[in-house]
């Protein structure tokens, strides 16, 4: 079986130890040590991490954010390396795949691509199919509430729908692309925009697009 969550958070691990704590990410409002605590609250306080998407939960969130981004950044990097407690979900291989693949591969570009001498990172194709799969099962929550249609394409014309709707924007790009596109991360994406140039702006800049 792949292992390509544990590998993406090794990485992001390292990337965040040489950014620094107070480096600048694509995470609109957050340093790296706040993105270094997302991470380790959402594997490691449950309790607080539904604050995403649960109102009532986001107090907690909030506060529980605020205790570990006062953690040692150094005890945050280890914590991230060293995975999820004992009884997490998170320890099954095939949770750990299917939940922090793309989590770490979005946060590994995150912290990447915000410093100014990034570089384009060569992936392999398994992994690129990998993320394709992924972006395939979650592309029309993703793109729910868009305010254009969208149809996401790869390089070798494998499509999928992401929002129906017209007018209609293709965009074109290898899936890690395309994933980071559909996270919000339009700006920092490669990826090939066509149709109307009304729609292609309405799309950009759209807020709804992404968790």
């Amino acid at each position: 079986m792949s292992t390509f969550a544990k590998r993406e958070r090794l990485l992001l691990a390292d990337l965040l130890e040489t950014a620094g704590p107070d480096a600048p990410t694509l995470c609109e409002g957050w340093r790296t040590r706040d993105l270094a605590a997302h991470v380790v609250v959402r594997e490691r306080r449950p309790d607080a991490a539904g604050g995403t998407l649960i109102k009532p939960l986001a107090s907690r969130l909030d506060r529980v954010m605020e205790e570990y981004g006062g953690k040692p950044y150094e005890e945050l990097l280890q914590l991230i390396r060293t995975g999820p407690p004992r009884f997490s979900p998170f320890q099954l291989k095939q949770v750990d795949e299917a939940a922090n693949t793309v989590e770490f591969y979005v946060h590994t570009e995150d912290v990447r691509r915000a410093q100014p001498d990034w570089s384009p990172r060569e992936l392999d194709p398994v992994f690129q199919d990998a993320l394709w799969s992924r972006l395939e099962r979650s592309a029309r929550l993703m793109g729910r509430g868009i305010p254009t249609g969208l149809v996401l394409r790869r390089p070798n014309g494998q499509t999928t729908v992401a929002h129906r709707g017209t007018p209609v924007v293709t965009a074109t790009g290898e899936p890690s692309e395309l994933l980071l596109f559909a996270y919000g991360r339009q700006e920092a994406a490669d990826v090939e925009l066509e149709g109307e140039k009304a729609a292609i702006t309405r799309l950009r800049e759209t807020k709804q697009l992404g968790f």
